[in-house]
C-alpha cells in the first residue's frame, strides 16, 4: 500500500520524473480496493502473479525490484509454515533466477528479510547490530518464518557475490500505522479491535517482553533508501532505537489514545492462552541499533510513539472491519 501509493504520489508531483509501478500479487484474499480505484493510472500495472511461479516472458525489464511477498503475522505464520517458507525461499529464488538470466538493467534488488532473524538476543547484544548472529531455534514453532528469512538473507548474498546482483536487505523492526489490518493478529491490531469494541484489552502474558515500535511512514522512508542508496550486498536495521517499552506498557498507552481519540474507556485483564506454543519462542526484547543505516543511508525516523498511535486509531475507527488476512 505505502510503496504504491508514494510512487504515485512521486508522479504527481514529479510529472517529468515519472516512476512505473507493476504490482505482482496472488490476490488470494481478493483485489483489495484500495488498489481497484488505481486500476485507471498509466504509471501502474497489476498483475495476478504469485510469486512462486516463474515470470512472465513479456515481463518489463524493471530498475528496481522489492520483494515484499511473505506471511508476516505469527499468527498466521504459525498456521501456515510450508507457504512461509516457500514465499521466502522459493519466491526468493524465482526472481533471482530471472535477475540473473533476463534483467542486466536492474540498479536494485530490496529483499525484505526481518528482525526475527536475531531470534531471542542475549542483553549485551541489545540494542542489537546487525552483526549479530542470533540466538534462533531451526524446529520451533517460528522457525519456518524466522529459518527462511535467514537462509533469504544468505541466498542474496551469495547471489550478489557470484552474480553481482545489486541485493540489499532490510531488517524491519516492528512497523505499525494505518493500513495494518485489524484482523492481522499482532499486538496493536488486536488492541485497537478490543477498544473500538469497547472491551477490555486482553494480555496473553505477564506483558514483560518489550519492543520498539516504528510508525510507517519512518519505515518507508528508510526502506526507499536501502534500495536506492544501501550498499549491495549488505543488511540494514529499520526501526526506530527509542522507545524500548513493555507490551504492557503498549497496552496501556493504546488504552490512553484510545479514551482521548476516541473516547472509548475500557480496562486491562490477563488470561492464558488456549495456544500452548503462543509464547515459544517469543523474544524478551527487540531493539534495533540503527546506526549503520543512520551513516549510510542517513536514516533518521522522526515520528514519535505518541503520534504513531493516535493517527492510527483514527484510521482504525473508520476501518474497524476486515476480513482475516
Amino acid at each position: 500500500y505505502y510503496f504504491v501509493n508514494s510512487i504515485l504520489k512521486w508522479n504527481e508531483e514529479n510529472p517529468d520524473k515519472k516512476i512505473y509501478a507493476l504490482v505482482l500479487d496472488n490476490f488470494i484474499r481478493g483485489v483489495p480496493d484500495w488498489l481497484k480505484k488505481l486500476s485507471i493510472r498509466t504509471d501502474l500495472k497489476i498483475l495476478d502473479q504469485s510469486i512462486l511461479e516463474p515470470l512472465p516472458k513479456d515481463f518489463p525489464k524493471p530498475n528496481y525490484i522489492i520483494h515484499a511477498a511473505s506471511i508476516a503475522s505469527p499468527i498466521f505464520y504459525r498456521k501456515h509454515p510450508i507457504a512461509t517458507m516457500d514465499a521466502n525461499v522459493n519466491g526468493l529464488r524465482v526472481i533471482l533466477d530471472y535477475c540473473v538470466a533476463d534483467s542486466k538493467e536492474t540498479n536494485g534488488i530490496l529483499y525484505f528479510s526481518t528482525s526475527e532473524i536475531y531470534g531471542d538476543p542475549d542483553p549485551l547484544n541489545i540494542p542489537t547490530k546487525e552483526t549479530y548472529r542470533g540466538n534462533v531455534s531451526c524446529t520451533g514453532p517460528r522457525a519456518c518464518y524466522d529459518e527462511s528469512k535467514r537462509y533469504g538473507e544468505t541466498m542474496c548474498v551469495n547471489f550478489a557475490k557470484q552474480y553481482k546482483l545489486p541485493i540489499k536487505i532490510a531488517r524491519p523492526f516492528n512497523n505499525y500505522g494505518p493500513g495494518l489490518k485489524i484482523t492481522d493478529g499482532r499486538a496493536l491490531p488486536d488492541f485497537a479491535k478490543n477498544i473500538l469494541s469497547k472491551k477490555d484489552i486482553v494480555l496473553l502474558s505477564d506483558g514483560s517482553p518489550t519492543r520498539t515500535f516504528c510508525y510507517i511512514s519512518d519505515a518507508i522512508i528508510g526502506y526507499f533508501k536501502v534500495l536506492v542508496n544501501g550498499k549491495a550486498p549488505e543488511s540494514y536495521n529499520i526501526g526506530t532505537e527509542s522507545p524500548e517499552i513493555s507490551i504492557l506498557d503498549l497496552a496501556k498507552r493504546c488504552i490512553e489514545v484510545g479514551k482521548d481519540v476516541l473516547g472509548y474507556e475500557v480496562g486491562l485483564k490477563f488470561q492464558d492462552s488456549s495456544d500452548k506454543n503462543y509464547l515459544i519462542d517469543n523474544p524478551n526484547r527487540r531493539c534495533p541499533d540503527i546506526a549503520k543505516a543512520r551513516l549510510d543511508l542517513g536514516y533518521n525516523p522522526s515520528i514519535s510513539l505518541h503520534e504513531g498511535l493516535t493517527k492510527s486509531f483514527i484510521w482504525y475507527k473508520e476501518n474497524r472491519s476486515s476480513e482475516e488476512s
